[in-house]
């Protein structure tokens, strides 16, 4: 088990159960300040003592540790995640330096252990927070920072000057595959930094879709809108849609068929493909506008025409007279009715222009890279 799980799992005890571990487990070890001791033996001791161990026994660790996973966000266009794509990302990295192979020192030199930490690049600190209450924390040991060995600077490797690792530049090739969806990784196992007795974590790119000009995305269906003339709605229509495949779709409606607004209407096998599956599709949903004639465009005689095709009006009940009578004009605003939030009355608002743009994660440190 790492540090940063024992830690964390340590710091969701309550205080008793932490006075408990420090003087049941920790007392002799952590009073040195991590000094002459492994501060992993101590953590581990202290919680396979308490909980049984962590992974089937509270023993010392077997084996390198794992260095940290380090992720990337990857943008890939909605047309690429339907099509499948190869792209190519250049990357910087640490690698064990190839002259002295991670010693850090010239050839014949034997680095010396730090004494400051052991060997081990950190020491656990106790600070006491109250009666009978440390609080135990693991620092960068300051005497070798963190190398857990010190090399005098004329017996440095003159490849990597004692750091141990180098820099060198990688080009991955990521492959896409078809159907892939926002938030699926692609894992590269071991291509993350590397560093001396540590086995490299992993380089993770994190698939995140970018917005499309005519399709939105439902798992794997898409979406988009369509906005016909009244004369479409009514009298039919035919209309292109441009894949994202290369192939043009024609669309066109039954003879008779009637569209109001926001009708929806669905094209099996049109959607997105299924990763793992790519010939099986999801379905292409259209969602129809309908855009009426403007104030003043339809002539009397169209008028006319319209009131002799068109259903006639449900016939008018007799108007009212009367001092009460008041006959009132309709004006056109451009508000937005919404109920209150008590829900004990209607009232409106006016939309409002500026919207809250949406923030994209940033991304985290580690490996540098970039998209080609």
């Amino acid at each position: 088990m790492q540090f940063k799980e024992i830690s964390e799992a340590y710091e969701a005890l309550s205080d008793e159960q932490k006075r408990k571990m420090y003087d049941q487990y920790g007392k002799e070890g952590l009073s040195q300040g991590g000094r002459g001791a492994d501060p992993f033996d101590i953590y581990e001791r202290m919680f396979g003592g308490m909980f049984g161990g962590f992974g089937g026994g509270g023993g010392r660790r077997t084996g390198p540790r794992r260095g940290e996973d380090v992720v990337h966000h990857l943008q890939i266009s909605l047309d690429d995640l339907y099509n499948g794509k190869t792209k190519k990302i250049a990357l910087t990295k640490d690698v064990l330096c190839g002259t002295c192979n991670g010693s850090g020192a010239k050839s014949g030199v034997t680095p010396k252990k730090c004494d400051g930490c052991d060997g081990h690049g950190v020491k656990v600190v106790v600070k006491p927070i109250g009666p009978g209450m440390v609080q135990q924390m693991q620092v960068v040991c300051p005497q070798c920072k963190g190398k857990g060995e010190i090399v005098k600077d004329s017996d440095k490797c003159t490849q990597c000057r004692g750091e141990k690792v180098e820099k060198v530049k990688k080009t991955l090739e990521v492959f896409v595959e078809k159907g892939m969806a926002n938030g699926n990784k692609i894992t590269f196992a071991g291509e993350s930094d590397q560093a001396p007795g540590m086995e490299p974590g992993d380089l993770i790119f994190v698939v995140v879709q970018k917005k499309h000009e005519l399709f939105t995305r439902s798992g794997n269906d898409l979406i988009m809108e369509k906005t016909l003339t009244l004369h479409e709605a009514l009298c039919g229509f035919q209309f292109t849609i441009p894949h994202m495949d290369g192939r043009v779709l024609i669309v066109k409606s039954d003879p008779g068929e009637i569209i109001k607004p926001d009708d929806v209407r669905s094209i099996n096998g049109e959607g997105m493909p299924l990763r793992g599956n790519p010939l099986v599709k999801g379905r292409l949903f259209i969602q129809f506008k309908v855009e009426f004639p403007k104030k003043g465009s339809l002539k009397p005689e169209a008028l006319n025409s319209l009131k002799n095709v068109l259903p006639a009006p449900p016939k008018a009940l007799p108007l009212p007279t009367g001092d009460e009578v008041e006959h009132v004009h309709l004006s056109s605003d451009t508000v937005s009715i919404r109920p209150e939030s008590n829900g004990t009355g209607h009232g409106h608002q006016h939309d409002d222009d500026d919207d809250d743009d949406h923030h994209q994660g940033q991304q985290g440190p580690g490996v540098q890279c970039a998209q080609q």
